[in-house]
């Protein structure tokens, strides 16, 4: 690194503005830089935030030596080619879900991370909410016993958002409902088949050729006696906004809250019993614990995605400390980089098996 601190830069400023002041706040990080295709937006951004260095082209962010990592939030077309493009500059990456939009771009991926010796982490939320640090606690302990079967489910009205969201085959923004099975079992998904079920409008159809409202996945963990279950919609299907997982052990059971704002449910054996779930703050520096309740926006501009998500279960700050952490002490994220594409990859192949009718397909083994 350039400096005791790592010099970090911000790709995207509309949910990437989300982490600016984390960033700031962190011990071990300095807000190097943001850049974003409009210049009105990246000064608007800039001054609210008093972040110097700005830039309108992603070529000549990655070009500045000052830098070592990009921590990107640009739509989800640009993730490869960004994340390809800074590693191979030699920076750090952190990049929002999903990796990649191909299995090709995956391997690719994992091609300039082993060639740059850089780390790359994809900033998965759901395995740093509150309700995954509780859960993963409990497993880690022991308490629910042998772990039988894992249900992810993330149903969203994606009505109103950029355009490129527009027809995305369910499966293949699934790795916030993926992610939070296979992180449980510090695991990998080896094989899935994958049925479509309903149907959007011809015009939302005809962008990615994909007419389904609905996909829902059965998936093997590689190498452990466990499978587990995906739902995912994005279009025409009415269901509250939930992004969630369940968990089914031998000794006691998990399963995520059916209306936003109630408790979970923690089941023994037959017996049910509402469950609060703490807040994981004191895992964090004392200088960002604030952001696991609190977000950058006020009521008024929140993005999208934060109101929706509930404020991803205060996992900002910690997807910060992780890939800040990993970098510092010479180590791999969670996720590495050999996780976040197979998480990426599940839900690509998925919808590959639905179009197929449901076949059964094997997801490439990258490490």
């Amino acid at each position: 690194m350039s400096s005791s601190k790592l010099k970090v830069a911000i790709v995207g400023l509309g949910f990437g503005k989300e982490f600016i002041p984390i960033y700031q706040r962190h011990p071990g990080t300095e807000m190097a830089a943001i850049c974003q295709r409009s210049p009105d937006k990246l000064n608007e951004v800039g001054d609210q935030f008093g972040v110097a260095a700005r830039y309108t082209d992603f070529q000549q962010l990655i070009a500045d030596p000052n830098i070592d990592a990009v921590h990107i939030n640009s739509p989800i077309h640009l993730h490869a080619p960004q994340t390809i493009a800074a590693l191979r500059a030699g920076k750090h990456v952190a990049c929002t879900v999903p990796a990649a939009t191909t299995v090709e771009e995956c391997a690719a991926i994992v091609a300039a991370a082993k060639a740059s010796g850089r780390n790359y982490m994809m900033m998965e939320t759901a395995i740093y909410t509150r309700e995954f640090l509780f859960i993963r606690e409990m497993v880690d302990a022991g308490a629910l016993g042998r772990i039988q079967f894992m249900r992810g489910c993330h149903q969203q009205e994606m009505a109103g958002w950029p355009g490129y969201w527009e027809g995305l085959p369910p499966m293949h923004y699934a790795t916030h409902a993926v992610s939070p099975c296979l992180a449980l079992v510090r695991g990998e998904a080896d094989c899935v088949s994958c049925f479509g079920s309903g149907r959007i409008a011809a015009g939302l159809e005809a962008k990615y050729g994909s007419p389904y409202a609905v996909e829902s996945a059965l998936f093997h963990v590689r190498g452990q006696p466990v499978a587990f279950e995906v739902t995912r919609s994005l279009f025409e299907t009415a269901r509250q906004y939930i992004e969630s997982f369940d968990v089914y052990g031998d000794k006691l059971a998990f399963e995520w809250a059916q209306i936003e704002g109630e408790d979970p449910v923690i089941h023994s054996g037959e017996k049910p019993a509402r469950v609060t779930v703490p807040d994981y703050a004191r895992l964090l520096p004392e200088p960002i614990q604030r952001f696991t309740t609190k977000g950058v926006y006020d009521g008024e501009h929140a993005h999208l995605s934060f109101i929706q998500g509930g404020g991803h279960g205060g996992s900002h700050p910690h997807l910060v400390h992780e890939f800040v952490s990993s970098i510092v002490e010479g180590r791999p994220s969670f996720p590495n980089v050999y996780q976040s594409v197979n998480w990426t990859c599940a839900g690509i192949c998925a919808h590959e098996s639905a179009m197929q009718g449901g076949a059964m397909l094997r997801l490439p083994v990258f490490e």
